[in-house]
């Protein structure tokens, strides 16, 4: 018994009184239909479970899967229907394209092609701190593209490039030590996460979702591709990334600002790894195909007839790592994150798509766009509003991935309702659910890799991420708005 690892009781026990409440306590509100209301209980009951960890994250989803089943809100009166609806998530293209594209991603661990493209900007660019800062995010937007767990990106690839680095200048996550350079990159490092998951469809789990979201919100009139999301993130991404370093340096300078040894430092790591292996050339070969395809740029060149779906290029991209040995199945069937990642993925979108189809979302959003509306602030200013609330909404939440879920369709359809523009709000909304990771040391994955290093305290964290969050927020507000407009987007 001592090895069974069940549900923990006290936030399980929240959980189902919060569902049950809903559904036999709460009124079903008048415009909404009784399955609609009890498949919001169980949405929101699943929710609550994630948020506090009653069980891992896919092991919830596979219960929300069979109590859809078992309930049959979705097709009262047909079990076999109900089945297939509580299973649909999983036929959706968007969550195999981020759960092959975790799998691909494995291989710049594997191979060391993570650490070598790290290492090789900091001997380019790490004469000063400030150099090295920008070394480490250089690196991480050249990841970024190709690495879909962004906890596996930051914490997995770029935290240990830093962590060599403060100790090769003997700053170790210590008073009177830490300060040298160590804080410092540990804060830059971190910030910079948020930012390149931004900026790429495949830089975050959670950004396929979003797509989805917005297509729903619109009737499938805003059609994200990953060319129009990178574009999009182009101008405002480099921004920022270009800005956050700056702020911090002035927030929390470090003592050392000039590096000369780390070039030689990087340079001495990169002859440990040795000469670039074939596995390498054959995996950067693959991230190349795969952003040539992303791109779209056969269907710009040759037509709509090239044109190669994300999922199938993603597929592609696998396939070839597989063929070549780069990758093994067992490596693939080991990957649990991928997995994990494809199961609550098709569990939340499913739920999400339902609450959507019986009407739940466009009477949330009704009644919050019509409450904004009587403060008499116009569609700019309730686009303001619900932005920020969405955003410092965070602080609840340990998970980007459940906030979205529970959130973003709902803010989005309110900000259509008070008549925002639907490109515009979906645009700053949908990378808002990234830059908001800069608030906390639980806000995403890569923050307690980061944090728990022991590097910087609580109250700098927090200090340094609320500033950041404001930064990030009006140069994506302000710079990407206009940039958006010239591209004609809104």
């Amino acid at each position: 018994m001592n090895d069974l690892t069940p549900l923990k009781p006290i936030p399980s026990l929240i959980s189902v009184a919060i569902g049950l409440i809903i559904w036999f306590v709460i009124p079903v509100p008048e415009g909404v239909t009784p399955y609609a209301w009890h498949l919001l209980a169980l949405f929101v009951a699943t929710i609550a479970a994630i948020i506090g960890k009653a069980m891992p994250i896919g092991a919830v989803s596979i219960i929300a899967i069979a109590l859809v089943a078992i309930t049959q809100v979705t097709n009262p009166g047909n079990p076999a229907a109900a089945l297939d609806d509580a299973l649909s998530g999983f036929s959706n293209q968007l969550i195999w394209l981020i759960g092959i594209s975790i799998m691909i991603s494995l291989s710049l661990t594997k191979t060391g092609l993570g650490a070598r493209i790290g290492y090789y900007f900091i001997s380019v660019f790490g004469k000063k701190t400030l150099g090295i800062a920008y070394a480490l995010a250089l690196a991480e937007v050249t990841l970024a593209p190709v690495t879909p767990s962004n906890t596996a990106r930051g914490g997995g690839i770029i935290h240990p490039i830093m962590k060599s680095i403060a100790n090769s200048f003997d700053s170790k996550p210590e008073p009177g030590s830490t300060e040298k350079i160590g804080r410092y990159l540990a804060l830059v490092t971190y910030n910079v996460n948020p930012i390149t998951s931004a900026m790429f469809i495949t830089a975050t789990a959670p950004n396929p979702l979003i797509v989805n979201l917005l297509l729903q919100g619109t009737n499938s009139t805003f059609r994200l591709t990953w060319a129009m999301w990178a574009t999009a993130a182009l101008v405002p991404g480099i921004v920022s990334l270009l800005v956050m370093p700056l702020v911090i340096f002035k927030l929390y300078p470090p003592t050392i600002k000039n590096t000369p040894d780390a070039p030689q430092f990087a340079k001495n790591k990169l002859q440990e790894l040795g000469a670039i292996s074939l596995a390498e050339k054959i995996t950067l070969a693959v991230f190349v195909l795969l952003l040539f395809l992303w791109a779209g740029i056969p269907a710009f060149i040759f037509g709509s007839a090239w044109e190669v779906n994300p999922t199938t290029a993603a597929f592609i991209g696998l396939a070839i790592l597989l063929a070549s040995g780069v990758l093994s199945w067992d490596d693939i069937l080991k990957h649990k994150g991928a997995w994990d990642t494809v199961v609550w993925f098709a569990a939340l979108v499913m739920m999400a798509a339902y609450l959507g189809k019986l009407g739940l979302v466009s009477w949330l959003s009704q009644t919050v766009g019509n409450s904004i509306d009587h403060l008499g602030i116009g569609w700019v200013g309730g686009m303001i509003l619900l932005t920020l609330v969405y955003v410092y909404s965070h602080y609840l939440f340990a998970s980007t991935t459940a906030h979205i879920t529970a959130m973003f369709a709902a803010f989005y359809s309110a900000g259509l309702v008070l008549g925002a523009p639907p490109d515009l709000f979906g645009l700053v909304l949908a990378f808002a659910s990234s830059l908001m990771m800069s608030l906390t040391h639980y806000a995403t994955g890569t923050a307690p890799i980061v944090f728990g290093s022991g590097y910087t305290t609580l109250g700098e964290w927090w200090k340094t991420g609320l500033i950041i969050s404001m930064v990030n927020l009006l140069i994506w507000s302000l710079v990407g708005g206009l940039w958006w407009k010239y591209l004609g987007y809104w």
